[in-house]
């Protein structure tokens, strides 16, 4: 699997893991599918609280406001647009997953028949002001395998950043049809 990260993104990310010091910080991933096993992320949204020096405590609660926006501004286009994954920093650790993190990915990809094909875990270190990155992609039944990150700009004419401030969201029209959000 190849993931796109786009640079706007790892200037975000440095900022938000620069301000969070040694407290584990994480969020949800968001992407655009753009072609067989290769996906951009679009978005990440920050959860600062719920850690501290040794581990970080994901609230999915947090994130619903994160997401019903990214849906809205994607169009409701599912199969292209959707939740790709989590992320958190370990700026105590090395950039690998915990055995905590590797029994929370998994049971996010087994939580039932609502639960993603798939999901991309990305753990994040400031070092001397530059990123270091691990990412791995977790599916049902099946061990983690790795995900190759690809710093890349934007496409032109991004159709995920249409602004979301509060005028797009009373004037522009959302998906027609009540669906149910489903996680690729």
């Amino acid at each position: 699997m190849r993931l796109h990260l786009p640079h706007d993104l790892t200037i975000k990310l440095k900022a938000e893991l620069r301000r969070a010091g040694s407290r584990e910080i994480g969020g949800v991933l968001v992407g655009e599918h753009i072609g067989d096993a290769e996906f951009r992320l679009v978005d990440l949204s920050i959860q600062r609280r719920g850690g501290n020096d040794a581990s970080f405590l994901r609230r999915p609660e947090q994130h619903v406001s994160f997401l019903q926006e990214f849906f809205i501004r994607t169009g409701g286009a599912y199969e292209r647009f959707n939740y790709i994954g989590e992320w958190h920093s370990h700026p105590s650790f090395a950039v690998t997953p915990s055995i905590v993190d590797l029994r929370q990915m998994q049971d996010i990809v087994s939580a039932g028949p609502n639960a993603p094909h798939f999901a991309v875990l990305i753990v994040a270190r400031l070092e001397n002001e530059k990123i270091r990155l691990s990412s791995l992609a977790f599916r049902p039944q099946q061990p983690p395998a790795s995900v190759e990150i690809v710093i890349s700009e934007r496409p032109v004419g991004d159709p995920s950043l249409q602004p979301a401030g509060w005028w797009q969201k009373l004037f522009v029209s959302r998906p027609r049809r009540r669906r149910r959000i489903r996680v690729i």
